[in-house]
């Protein structure tokens, strides 16, 4: 998964960052306004975790332009303030959750998983397509009952491609979400050929029909 922590307290953004890496998740930083803004603006996410009071600027407002973009984020807005209005104003506007701090980062990592089994999950823990099924708790890929020995970046193509289901993807979406914002310092987008043609043969004929590519646009997973 792939995350953005809006967070000016650089203690709290680096601890989150640290904890939240162990698990193989990729995690972007904004320490102010305007680079969260930017992130916001120019890269997609899973989870955006935001500070409602960031340095020069409110989180509320960062909150408003994922959501007029259309941005398919889960957002967890943290903050100092329990007042009861800026927890309804950020719920109201489209915040999955709201965390006042300080809180355990082990309830925030309850929170992040209980945010996307909602929304990309459908609520479940098991995520299933036809043969595929994939049990987001183990992190176990199966396919027709069968366990597939997928790397981390194979497992994480395979969920990308299911939660984003007849959506064309293009390479510098694949490797922004594999990768980090960074990757578009990257010289090409060869090693995603070569992840999505391995995922292919471990899918096997059965799973592989469900991967097209759409020419000279990037790939789109659909029914076959």
């Amino acid at each position: 998964m792939k995350y953005l922590i809006a967070e000016d307290e650089t203690d709290l953004q680096q601890a989150i960052a640290d904890y939240l890496q162990k698990d193989g998740n990729i995690c972007e930083v904004a320490s102010n306004f305007e680079e969260a803004f930017e992130k916001v603006a120019i890269y997609d996410y899973d989870i955006v975790i935001l500070d409602i009071n960031l340095i020069s600027g409110s989180g509320i407002d960062i909150l408003k332009i994922i959501k007029k973009n259309k941005k398919r984020a889960g957002v967890i807005i943290i903050s100092a303030n329990n007042s009861l209005s800026d927890k309804l104003e950020g719920l109201d506007l489209g915040a999955d959750d709201y965390m006042t701090k300080p809180f355990h980062l082990a309830e925030l990592n309850s929170r992040i998983k209980a945010v996307l089994r909602r929304g990309k999950y459908g609520g479940d823990e098991v995520i299933e397509f036809n043969e595929i099924k994939i049990d987001t708790k183990s992190k176990a890929a199966f396919i027709a009952d069968k366990e597939m020995a997928l790397t981390k970046k194979e497992y994480d193509l395979l969920i990308f491609f299911i939660s984003n289901k007849g959506r064309v993807l293009s390479k510098e979406i694949i490797a922004e979400h594999l990768c980090g914002d960074d990757s578009d310092l990257l010289d090409n987008f060869d090693f995603i050929y070569v992840h999505i043609n391995n995922l292919r043969k471990k899918l096997t004929a059965e799973g592989a029909k469900y991967i097209k590519t759409a020419y000279g646009s990037g790939y789109k997973f659909i029914e076959d």
